[in-house]
């Protein structure tokens, strides 16, 4: 099963799923849009069924939301009542080369994790920004997580219940941020326990 896959498969029930920790979710926002001015252009990857786009949306000149799976795009697209300024696609990091150099800010939350190589998500979300630009993260580091549910990933995994999973480490997270042109310039972690990590940081 690809990572499409699974994610096409479990996006109407996705969609229809309230968000855990409202208020960790709301805390995010609140610091992401202390970031975003009226004239950004922004990209976000990982959008899934695209709230979180259109929820940033009214801060941001235009949102392009992209994932690589098909059914959550088609989630995305139906949330549109016409008018915003968000647009959804289906596409891979690297295959966004119309948009390279473009970007104000690239965002990623709830993404990096699930992605086996790390650097290479964090170099093409540079390639996509301008000089200066911001990559604004939110990663659940499972490194930090409870042992027990760490065992039952290939478990789930085995039958279908969970997608490729990345055991990072705040640490590890922070350091391929900063190794691919970036300074961090803030971090927090939202919930704090097990903790989900905020980082935005600035491409040199």
């Amino acid at each position: 099963m690809t990572q499409a896959t699974f994610w096409d498969g479990i996006a109407p029930k996705y969609a229809k799923q309230p968000i855990k920790d409202l208020d960790a979710y709301e805390q995010t926002m609140e610091r992401v849009r202390d970031y975003l001015s009226p004239n950004d252009r922004v990209v976000e990857l990982g959008c899934g069924t695209g709230a979180t786009a259109l929820k940033l949306a009214p801060h941001a000149a235009h949102i392009t939301g992209t994932d690589i799976s098909p059914g959550m795009i088609a989630q995305a697209n139906a949330r549109l009542k016409g008018g915003e300024n968000v647009s959804f696609r289906i596409a891979t990091p690297d295959a966004l080369t119309d948009l390279a150099g473009k970007m104000d800010v690239v965002t990623a939350f709830n993404l990096i994790h699930l992605i086996p190589d790390t650097e290479a998500l964090v170099a093409q979300a540079a390639t996509l920004l301008k000089p200066g630009g911001l990559f604004i993260t939110k990663t659940p580091c499972l490194a930090h997580f409870n042992r027990l549910l760490i065992l039952a990933i290939p478990v789930m995994q085995l039958l279908g219940k969970a997608p490729y999973i990345k055991r990072l480490s705040i640490t590890e997270l922070e350091g391929a941020i900063t190794f691919e042109s970036f300074d961090i310039i803030e971090t927090g972690s939202y919930p704090a326990k097990p903790p989900s990590r905020f980082i935005v940081a600035r491409k040199r």
